[in-house]
């Protein structure tokens, strides 16, 4: 399995001949701020359709199928192989959308899929704990979190906390974090991984790695921190 981190919360996941891009971002000056992806996919993973920040295919390359996760049925769908499955959430309740972006909090998805023998969490963009059926449900049946880790609009990292113990995956990788390209004044990654023990943090030293059923780590959760491509 080879995980590249584009920005924001956009990744690239590949294995098994198959490729899925999770989350993209407008990109551009004016919007996300973020370079272009221009890379092909086989798969397009999205938390919502309405959100400049998570839902905008268009700059990724090929003709991939494209699964706005918070439309599907409660028994998720496979699409090309890969079992996908959603939690329906909700933006934040307390912060003020309309002073920030003009208009009132939405709702969007938590995703779980499978690919590379691996299992996937993507939080999407949610804004408050999550749900306690959604924790049950996830329980032991994670091995890689995709968490958010920039607060204000998103989930607070005490409830983030609470998720990742209640969840238990093998391996956390931040995201949706403040980035000097990024227009978003949100909390850097630092804040989230002051809050850890040193050994149980790696930062990967570039945007990719590779990472299987076998190497996955043995003191979980262990973090693990991509360098920003786009």
């Amino acid at each position: 399995m080879k995980i590249k981190f584009y920005a924001h919360a956009s990744f690239r996941l590949e294995a098994d001949g198959v490729t899925v891009i999770t989350d993209p971002y407008t990109p551009g000056p004016g919007n996300s701020g973020f370079d272009p992806i221009e890379e092909p996919a086989d798969v397009v993973l999205m938390s919502s359709a309405t959100d400049d920040f998570h839902s905008d295919p268009s700059h990724v390359r090929g003709d991939p199928i494209v699964v706005n996760t918070l439309e599907l049925p409660p028994e998720g769908t496979v699409v090309k192989g890969i079992p996908v499955r959603s939690f329906r959430a909700y933006e934040s309740r307390t912060f003020d959308y309309q002073a920030e972006f003009g208009r009132d909090p939405d709702a969007n998805a938590l995703y779980h899929f499978e690919l590379g023998g691996l299992r996937f969490l993507h939080m999407g963009d949610i804004g408050n704990p999550v749900a306690p059926e959604a924790l049950a449900a996830l329980k032991g049946d994670v091995d890689v979190l995709l968490a958010l880790t920039g607060e204000h609009a998103t989930i607070a990292l005490d409830d983030l906390d609470e998720a990742i113990r209640a969840i238990g995956p093998r391996v956390v990788i931040p995201m949706h974090y403040y980035s000097p390209k990024g227009v978003l004044k949100i909390e850097p990654v630092d804040r989230f991984l002051d809050r850890l023990d040193p050994d149980r943090v790696t930062r990967v030293g570039g945007s990719e790695m590779e990472l299987s059923p076998d190497t996955l780590p043995k003191d979980a959760p262990h973090v693990y921190v991509f360098e920003q491509s786009r």
